[in-house]
């Protein structure tokens, strides 16, 4: 009797918290929410946080999750997790990890050999504690570090490094724009709504305003549409004398 080979479980979670801090979950979302918004209009790049990686169909141990990722060429979409033979074969380019206390150098150490192996292009390390930020770029098989990383320019994402001396990171969009924290667009959006709604209450106001003008006119048997067909008359016959 031919028996089939078990069926090998691929779990979307490691049982390993997101973050251990909230100061790195708030620099995660940072990184991975303005990276979703810079490449928010192309279908053909996918951009996840804390997703786990399977890159070899049947072994569902080796894998990782970084604090973000960035697949170009492969569609957005929601996903339990991504296994690489699943997205043509395409491994993330871009890779970044925000270190906490609970990171170990051993750990990371491991994290680095795993992303060399298996072809990351782009990996970068910030240390919101210590204001350290690290970069590595892929030369042939392996990944070579950024020696300055002040202003530089990712080749595959296009955003800009700023880190001050207070040790905030800063990213700078291709056009100009620095990616924005949540709370920042939080509150955006918020005066946006008020504006808009001073907006609605003032139109309304002037609409009202309207009505009872015109309810005094026909009070004084004007025909509030004559007197508007006269003005609009008198100001083309005013634009007209002007041309000539």
């Amino acid at each position: 009797m031919v028996t089939s080979p078990p069926k090998i479980e691929y779990p979307d979670s490691d049982g390993l918290p997101m973050s251990d801090s909230t100061r790195q979950f708030r620099w995660i979302i940072y990184i991975r929410e303005g990276l979703e918004w810079l490449f928010v209009d192309d279908p053909e790049v996918f951009v996840a946080g804390d997703l786990l990686w399977y890159p070899v169909e049947g072994d569902n141990r080796a894998r990782q999750a970084p604090d973000v990722l960035v697949a170009f060429g492969r569609p957005k979409g929601d996903r339990g997790s991504y296994r690489q033979w699943e997205e043509g074969g395409q491994a993330p380019q871009v890779v970044f990890e925000v270190l906490s206390p609970g990171n170990t150098p051993m750990e990371m150490t491991r994290k680095f050999a795993f992303y060399e192996r298996f072809g990351i292009e782009e990996y970068y390390i910030y240390d919101p504690d210590r204001g350290d930020l690290d970069g590595y770029i892929r030369q042939d098989s392996l990944l070579e570090e950024v020696e300055q990383m002040q202003g530089w320019v990712s080749p595959r994402l296009g955003v800009r490094f700023v880190l001050y001396e207070s040790g905030d990171l800063e990213l700078i969009r291709p056009d100009g724009q620095a990616f924005e924290t949540y709370e920042k667009l939080a509150r955006r959006a918020e005066q946006e709504r008020l504006r808009a709604e001073q907006e609605r209450e003032r139109a309304e106001q002037e609409r009202q305003k309207a009505e009872r003008l015109a309810a005094r006119l026909r009070e004084l048997s004007i025909n509030p549409e004559e007197i508007y067909v006269l003005i609009c008359e008198d100001i083309k016959n005013n634009v007209e004398s002007q041309r000539v």
